[in-house]
């Protein structure tokens, strides 16, 4: 039987400083999130940011935290919800880092007859340090836990016609009524050295002059694309 497993980022499971740290340490300490080698990266993260930053973290989280908990959470339930209603399959929600973890979103699965697990990375683009990420955590849970799983990857979807569609109706939704001149997106932004890492072709991202604009295989795993 199908199954479908969708995964986000993850988070804190309260505002304190411990459990931020905790949250921080597992994330910070991902190789595709910060790429130095481990050494490296150890001394960066657990002898200086963790030191640090938790405290100035949890005050920002306090910040933005909701009665129900943390938003991204809250959100990634509701949306958990609506498409298990809409799905004939069992649905599972699992976290990149933090308590709700891929392994027991795969064992969640595994419990109601799974045998067969799309996985859907909650990232409409690509980037090592989101997508790849979530899609290797799979893998090695896969192969440690639940060899007998199959398991395959609903590809980054930033370019789909009905996912435009239903982010432009929904902002038109949101904006009625309201006078504006001009809609500015932003977005999170990614190391460049992620860009050359990710960039299977090896020699077209930021190497060739005006990258972004030569066609290339490249481009499928660029931000900008």
């Amino acid at each position: 039987m199908k199954g479908l497993l969708m995964i986000n980022l993850g988070s804190p499971d309260s505002t304190s400083t411990p459990d931020v740290k905790k949250y921080l340490d597992e994330f910070l300490m991902d190789e595709r999130v910060i790429e130095y080698n481990y050494l490296l990266r150890w001394l960066l993260v657990k002898g200086i940011i963790l030191n640090t930053r938790p405290s100035k973290s949890a005050k920002a989280y306090k910040k933005i935290w909701w009665n129900e908990g943390s938003p991204l959470i809250v959100l990634s339930k509701r949306l958990h919800k609506k498409v298990q209603k809409n799905l004939s399959i069992p649905v599972s929600l699992a976290m990149r880092y933090g308590s709700i973890s891929i392994k027991k979103g795969l064992d969640e699965l595994k419990n109601k007859g799974v045998t067969d697990v799309i996985v859907l990375p909650l990232y409409p683009h690509y980037a090592m340090s989101s997508y790849e990420t979530v899609v290797e955590k799979v893998k090695t849970e896969s192969k440690k836990w639940f060899p007998d799983i199959k398991t395959s990857f609903i590809p980054p979807f930033y370019d789909n016609e009905l996912y435009i569609n239903e982010m432009v109706k929904n902002i038109k939704k949101n904006l009625k009524g309201i006078e504006y001149d001009h809609i500015l997106f932003s977005y999170h932004g990614i190391p460049e050295s992620h860009i050359k890492i990710s960039d299977d072709t090896k020699k077209h991202c930021l190497k060739v002059s005006d990258c972004c604009n030569v066609s290339s295989k490249a481009h499928k795993k660029c931000y900008r694309h």
